[in-house]
C-alpha cells in the first residue's frame, strides 16, 4: 500500500495576493522562494523548496496538498497501485518549481493530492524575522462526507486514525504526529469542501508566547487560545491570515509509536497507555471561548457573502 511520509506543503488559492505575501514572508517567516509565469508564489520553511504556494485567484481555499513518499518509492508503480484501487491519476513533469514530477488524483472532496518523492531542497535555512515555525504541521480540511473522505485516506494512502471527536473531526496521520490531517464536517455546514484551518508547529511554550506578542504587535486578534486540546494533546492558538483562513500555531503534539498503536507518554494524558480514543469536546482545560473554532473558521464565508 502508498504511504507517504510527511505533508510537504500546501497550495491556497487566494484573494489578497499581497496581504497573504507579507503573512507569510514577514509575519510567519517563510522565506519567498520565487514566482512562476503564473504570479504563483513559492514559500520555503527553511529546507524544502516549498512547503506553501499561493496562487492568486478571486477565492479563498486549499488548492492542493502534497505528501512525499520514500525516495525508493517509483511513482510509475505508485499510479499501477492506484488503478488497481480505481482511483484515476495523472503523472505531471515540470509542473511545479522545485519538483521534477509528481502524481497528482483528487480525494472525495476534490482537493488535489500530489504525490512526489523527491524536492529540491535549496535550504533558505530558517529567517530570523517572523515567528518562523519549525514546519507546517497539519491541514484540516472542511468535507461535505468526512466519514468517505477519512475512509479514502486511509484506504488508499495508507493513513490510520488517531481519534475522533463526535462528528466533527477525524484525525488521520502517515507518520509519527498524532495528525497531519483533520477531516471535519465543516464542509456539511458550508455546503461546500473548503479549508478548515492550516497548522504549524512552533519549537516550545516560549516560542508560542513570543508568536502571540508578534500577531499582537501586527494587530492580529489571537481568537482562541492558547488551549490544551484532547485530540492530540497538543497546546493550540488560533488566528485569521490575511483571507480569513483559521491558522493554528501549536506545540506538544501527541507521538505516535506506530508498531506500538499507541502514544508517547506525557504527564497529561487521562490514559496509561494513551490510545486513539473517541472524546467529546476539544478542550482538555475545559476552557469556554466566545465562539467555536468551527465559527471562526465559517467567518470568511460570512465576508464573501456580504460583499455579494
Amino acid at each position: 500500500m502508498l504511504k507517504p511520509s510527511k505533508l510537504g506543503y500546501a497550495e491556497l488559492t487566494v484573494r489578497d495576493l499581497e496581504g497573504m505575501t507579507h503573512y507569510y514572508s514577514e509575519i510567519l517567516g517563510f522565506t519567498l522562494m520565487e514566482e512562476d509565469e503564473q504570479g504563483r508564489r513559492y514559500f520555503s520553511s527553511g529546507l524544502d523548496h516549498h512547503n506553501i504556494i499561493l496562487t492568486p485567484v478571486n477565492e479563498s481555499n486549499l488548492l492542493s496538498m502534497g505528501f512525499q513518499l520514500a525516495k525508493d518509492v517509483s511513482l510509475i508503480d505508485a499510479q499501477k497501485e492506484l488503478n488497481k484501487l480505481g482511483v484515476p491519476s495523472e503523472l505531471k513533469t515540470d509542473a511545479q518549481p522545485g519538483i521534477s514530477e509528481f502524481l497528482e488524483l483528487q480525494d472525495p472532496d476534490g482537493f488535489n493530492v500530489h504525490l512526489y518523492t523527491e524536492i529540491e531542497m535549496p535550504a533558505p535555512r530558517f529567517k530570523e524575522k517572523g515567528i518562523i515555525p519549525n514546519k507546517l504541521g497539519h491541514l484540516a480540511l472542511a468535507s461535505t462526507n468526512p466519514i468517505k473522505t477519512a475512509e479514502f485516506y486511509k484506504d488508499v494512502l495508507g493513513f490510520y486514525y488517531t481519534d475522533k471527536i463526535d462528528e466533527r473531526a477525524n484525525f488521520l496521520t502517515c507518520n509519527t504526529d498524532h495528525h497531519v490531517l483533520n477531516v471535519s464536517n465543516l464542509g456539511k455546514r458550508l455546503g461546500q469542501s473548503n479549508l478548515y484551518h492550516i497548522a504549524f508547529e512552533l519549537r516550545d511554550a516560549s516560542h508560542q508566547y513570543q508568536a502571540m506578542d508578534i500577531l499582537a504587535r501586527n494587530n492580529i486578534k489571537v481568537l482562541w487560545g492558547p488551549n490544551r486540546h484532547t485530540a492530540g494533546h497538543n497546546i493550540a492558538a488560533y488566528h485569521h491570515d490575511p483571507d480569513g483562513n483559521l491558522v493554528e500555531l501549536f506545540i506538544d503534539m501527541d507521538q505516535l509509536i506506530p508498531g506500538l498503536g499507541y502514544f508517547d507518554p506525557r504527564p497529561w494524558h487521562e490514559d496509561f497507555p494513551m490510545l486513539p480514543r473517541y472524546w467529546d469536546d476539544n478542550s482538555q482545560w475545559g476552557t469556554k471561548f466566545e465562539e467555536t473554532l468551527l465559527d471562526y473558521a465559517s467567518k470568511k464565508f460570512e465576508k464573501v457573502s456580504n460583499k455579494n
